[in-house]
């Protein structure tokens, strides 16, 4: 180590290792270091351990606590050589007297070099850059050390220019400050002198050169970018103004705070950053081998107002292992590895306004072992200050894409509902299928495998069949807004229903067995929204109608050759549709547009009814003086063509000049 500061990590559970830092000498007879036990403490010399226990590892920082100043005369505690410390440290750690890890570190620190004595108030007088050269050597780089083809270097010898004296740096940037400009009478570096040069030539000293605005940089502006281009963000900046809906959360080392989620294509990216005032619930797949662990202990976020805000982490173990653990690859046997990992991370923001009040993250933690998939689950909530029982009202109140669609069932004493999809696992059977919430602006397509036996009832399989499209849908109403209440009816609107075809009679195709005709397989969703406002520039969408729709199939029993499993599929399917209409219906067409369509300006390429469009206040290519006074110009010469084209016109001209 070079530096007052390392870390290092201890892999495994810390429960019960004592660590300690050992100050280790080497042998003069053998040339080895001594021989370290578990006696030690976590204070050696001017060193101090630090150990913060973490979920599967700990962090292990070694520090130093000397002062690393250069000694003045008459000073103490401080380093009297510019190499100050050179020692040899042992980090142990034991449990019950038993050495567990060892690690060895080699100290060479030196000294600081900034001057800490006192300063001369003879500042450094710098000349005008617009009248005077700031240096007569630019290339000159390096203090103390002579720059290669750098002929004005003074630190540059008479034997050594002679290696590049022929290679040296022309123009100003080689020390010719002041070189004659081209338009200087006395100057005749132009390869092709003009005839009329003497005559329009500069007659000046070299002491006032164009060449001395190299040296002036003046005032630095910082570039607008035009509203419809995004400027390229290299590095996100502190935030001291609060954050707005959309805006991603910083932590305190100026970084993203991220959190896994899934992106367009259906994958986890692990970098991806949280959005203030957006909640996301994703699971992504992993496995022991590549499972990474997450340090939460240490992460401290911005709270939007300048300060930083440390999450509350609690930790529990999952009890039903089953919700995350969704294959095994292998047999568990006694040699399998296996690891206690993360499960689930929920994160639930408290803000206020524009700023982050509180953070609340819940950890479950469980085993996971070598060969089986692990399906963790990521959850981010943002919940009001000023929310009560549990009602969220965010500063945007209309639906943004990808949260959960608003539902409640009014007819329940528990008005809360719900409207889903089908998450299919194993097989694809409907029996094994759980329940997906419907996102908000995200089309969608699900559905599962129905077990039908060649004996089946008709009117029994369309009575499951629509039993099971039903239990989808959980609710009579849909919010029309996020914030919708649900004791104000007002904020719902009803769901239109068209039920499927009924048929009471068990229907066969010439009696025969396993044909079911109008089995209402399809579940349509059709949600109609549109954009009634915006909030801070982000759209304020609002549900207007939700309709749900059966489409029903013929069955058929399929078989081979021999019909020998009485067993055959039905595929269910749901599907969900957003249709974002206008927030106000058009004006309709009057009859002289139906009928006229020359006059119709989508429809014709010469637009007659915006012939006066330059005068109008909508014209906003030239100022509205200047279109004014040219189209008056333009209307008196029209004015004056058509009064000098009159027959008359000639006749009164003759008579007034007789």
């Amino acid at each position: 180590m070079s530096g007052p500061r390392v870390n290092s990590f201890f892999l495994g559970n810390s429960s019960g290792v004592n660590f300690s830092i050992i100050l280790s000498s080497v042998d003069e007879e053998t040339g080895k270091l001594q021989l370290a036990n578990c006696s030690g403490s976590k204070r050696g010399g001017d060193w101090n351990l630090n150990v913060t226990p973490g979920m599967n590892s700990s962090r292990v920082t070694v520090s130093l606590t000397r002062n690393l100043q250069l000694c003045l005369p008459n000073a103490t505690d401080c380093c009297t050589t510019p190499l100050c410390v050179v020692e040899t440290l042992q980090v142990l750690a034991c449990r019950d007297s038993v050495m567990l890890a060892h690690l060895l570190i080699q100290a060479e620190i030196y000294a600081n070099s900034s001057f800490t004595g006192n300063v001369s108030e003879n500042a450094t007088i710098i000349p005008n850059q617009v009248f005077q050269p700031l240096g007569s050597c630019p290339c000159d780089l390096t203090a103390g050390a002579c720059d290669v083809r750098c002929c004005c270097d003074p630190e540059c010898t008479p034997d050594f220019k002679q290696l590049f004296n022929e290679s040296c740096f022309t123009g100003v940037f080689g020390g010719d400050v002041n070189p004659p400009f081209d338009h200087l009478c006395s100057s005749q570096s132009m390869e092709y002198i003009p005839d009329w040069f003497p005559f329009l030539c500069v007659q000046s000293s070299l002491n006032n050169t164009p060449f001395l605005g190299y040296f002036y940089h003046g005032s630095i502006s910082t570039p607008r970018f035009p509203s419809f281009k995004i400027p390229l963000q290299t590095s996100p900046g502190k935030l001291f103004t609060g954050y707005r809906q959309g805006d991603p959360i910083m932590t305190e080392e100026n970084e993203y705070f991220t959190i896994p989620q899934q992106s367009m294509a259906g994958q986890c990216v692990g970098n991806a950053p949280v959005a203030y005032l957006q909640n996301f619930d994703v699971k992504c797949l992993t496995n022991l081998a590549s499972y990474k662990e997450r340090l939460l202990s240490d992460m401290r976020i911005n709270s939007g107002a300048g300060d930083f805000i440390q999450p509350d982490v609690i930790y529990r173990t999952s009890a039903d292992m089953g919700k995350f653990i969704t294959e095994s690859e292998s047999l568990h046997t006694a040699e399998v590895l296996c690891q206690n990992v993360t499960f689930g991370e929920h994160y639930t923001f408290i803000w206020k306004d524009k700023n982050i009040e509180r953070i609340n993250v819940t950890v479950f933690v469980g085993t996971l072992c070598d060969g089986e998939i692990l399906a963790q689950r990521f959850t981010v909530k943002f919940q009001s200050l000023e929310s009560t029982n549990a009602t969220e009202l965010f500063g945007n109140p209309g639906y943004q894409v990808g949260k959960t669609v608003k539902a409640a069932n009014m007819n329940a004493s528990d008005t809360f509902g719900s409207l889903n999809l089908w998450q299919p696992a194993g097989r694809g059977l409907c029996t094994l299928a759980t329940y997906t919430p419907v996102l908000f602006g995200l089309d969608s397509f699900s559905g599962c495998i129905l077990e039908v036996g060649i004996n089946e009832d008709c009117s029994l399989l369309r009575g499951n069949v629509t039993e099971k499209l039903n239990s989808l849908i959980k609710a009579t109403h849909v919010g029309k807004r996020d914030n919708s209440s649900y004791s104000d009816l007002n904020d719902w609107v009803e769901i239109i229903r068209l039920d499927p075809f009924n048929s009471d009679t068990n229907v066969s195709n010439g009696n025969l067995k396993g044909i079911c005709p109008d089995i209402p397989a399809n579940l349509n969703i059709r949600i109609i929204f549109a954009d009634v406002g915006a909030v801070q520039g982000i759209p304020q969408r609002e549900i207007l109608a939700v309709q749900i729709s059966y489409s029903t199939v013929i069955w058929q029993f399929q078989c081979g050759l021999i019909c020998e499993n009485s067993i055959s599929f039905l595929p269910i399917t749901a599907s969900v549709q957003f249709i974002k209409v206008p927030a106000q219906p058009p004006v309709p067409m009057t009859r002289f547009q139906m009928t006229y369509t020359e006059f119709d300006c989508s429809r014709n390429a010469v637009c007659w009814p915006q012939l006066f469009y330059p005068l109008t206040r909508f014209y906003t290519g030239e100022p509205y003086s200047q279109s004014l006074a040219k189209g008056l110009s333009l209307a008196f010469l029209v004015l004056l063509a058509a009064i000098m084209s009159n027959p008359w016109f000639p006749k009164l001209w003759n008579s007034s000049l007789v």
